[in-house]
């Protein structure tokens, strides 16, 4: 049974924060899987009498149960301490996959001697509780003092005992670092026990946790516990760019995923010759430029020319032998082309139109397209319009000369109903314009 706010037992998911009794600042840390808790154990067998507890960060320690306590994983049990007092952790596992740890760390059954006193009480948990809470302010105020005592050193977790009495400080640095005068004042404002440990970066790493650059949280707060050294050749083997700030993880030190293929590479590597920079040839010298390790491919250039010819690993220990014999080949031999692999059709019809990456792209080449036809649409309409007006001046002009052809025609016919009528349209136009005149205020003015 785990604890009522563990991830194991329905907590919120890695950052509770310690969110009632977790340990670790994140669930699921360094947590163990009983494969052997189904099978079932004949009527003589005798549990395995040391328990292994966990506490905070990825401290790990293994603890006798003499009073032949019934534990299960995740419960928490109070445990006797080397120094005196006692301290609160959980249960990680028990029976005989704790045999099997300790083989692995090569722990004697006789070097256990510290005990479990009792599971832990409600008044225990309180305790616990109360002394964790003090862990942040205290981190705080020891980095001020020792910045006040000008230590080149940083302070980066600190660990209470379940009761109050001790506290140990985690810290790095580069060098060693005389801290005496730091304890002194650290116990005169704190009054506990202290204890100072350093540790390495990685370490520092795994106890503050975090999320690594491929997005999952990182492998040393999670399951990682043993730490091996990571160079720089396991990157050259895998053909990766030295590039420290894509190889340097979260502690400023080389990946510890750097190792985790580097043993394949190594396998793939006995068949790929070595010191196969320079194949000669009758045309030229070839020079390598690429290596596929898994599909078994080299690639070469002539001087001069950009085209890469690739090779499989036959041809260039075929050519390799000849030179070695001074044999020169008329050129690499055929190129080797690779297959194309047929293009999958999908079972289904794109209707939503979201699985186009260019969409987006599309759009705006069509608006560029349109913006650009139409300033030359404006300057074709343009034209059209001044080639439209001249051709209604024209019209108009010979509607006016028309007009005046017919009133000559009129007046040269001297008919009497013509003159009338000609007389009656200025009376018209002559009353027209008096209306449209301003009236003038004939009234007196009004002055006294």
């Amino acid at each position: 049974m785990g604890c009522g706010s563990c991830s194991t037992g329905g907590c919120t998911p890695a950052g509770c924060k310690s969110n009632g009794s977790c340990l670790t600042n994140g669930c699921s840390k360094l947590d163990v899987y009983d494969w052997l808790a189904h099978m079932d154990m004949p009527g003589s067998y005798r549990a395995f009498p040391i328990v292994e507890i966990k506490f905070k960060g990825s401290r790990k320690d293994f603890y006798l149960n003499q009073d032949d306590i019934y534990l299960e994983a995740g419960e928490l049990v109070v445990v006797e301490t080397p120094t005196g007092g006692f301290d609160v952790g959980h249960v990680s596992i028990t029976g005989e996959l704790v045999r099997m740890q300790m083989t692995k760390r090569h722990v004697n059954e006789q070097d256990v001697t510290k005990r479990i006193l009792r599971k832990a009480t409600s008044a225990d948990v309180d305790k616990w509780k109360a002394a964790k809470d003090l862990e942040w302010e205290t981190m705080h105020r020891a980095r001020k003092l020792a910045l006040d005592l000008g230590l080149s050193m940083k302070i980066s977790d600190v660990d209470y005992q379940g009761d109050k009495t001790k506290a140990t400080f985690y810290y790095t640095a580069e060098g060693r670092v005389d801290f005496r005068e730091l304890i002194k004042r650290m116990a005169e404002a704190f009054r506990i026990r202290i204890e100072m440990r350093q540790i390495g970066m990685r370490q520092e790493a795994s106890r503050l946790g975090g999320i690594g650059s491929c997005g999952r949280e990182l492998c040393c707060s999670t399951w990682l516990t043993d730490f091996k050294t990571v160079s720089t050749s396991a990157a050259r083997y895998q053909n990766l760019s030295l590039n420290t700030l894509k190889l340097a993880g979260q502690c400023g030190k080389l990946k510890c995923c750097l190792n985790y293929e580097l043993d394949t590479y190594m396998d793939a590597l006995k068949y790929i010759p070595d010191n196969v920079n320079v194949l000669k040839t009758e045309k030229g010298d070839a020079r390598l430029q690429k290596t596929d390790i898994f599909k078994k491919t080299m690639w070469f250039s002539y001087p001069g020319e950009e085209n890469w010819i690739p090779l499989h690993v036959s041809r260039v220990k075929e050519i390799q032998e000849m030179n070695k014999q001074g044999e020169r080949p008329e050129d690499l031999g055929e190129i080797h082309e690779e297959e194309s692999k047929p293009v999958k059709v999908l079972d289904y019809e794109n209707v939503v139109g979201q699985d186009s990456l260019t969409r987006l792209d599309d759009r705006k080449n069509k608006k560029n397209k349109n913006k650009k036809k139409k300033p030359q649409q404006q300057q074709q309409q343009s034209r059209g319009g001044n080639e439209q007006a001249q051709v209604k001046v024209q019209v108009v002009k010979a509607e006016v000369v028309v007009v005046k052809e017919e009133v000559v025609d009129v007046n040269v016919a001297g008919n009497g109903e013509a003159k009338k009528r000609n007389n009656r349209n200025r009376n018209r136009n002559r009353n027209r314009n008096n209306n449209n005149k301003p009236q003038q205020d004939n009234r007196p003015d009004n002055k006294q």
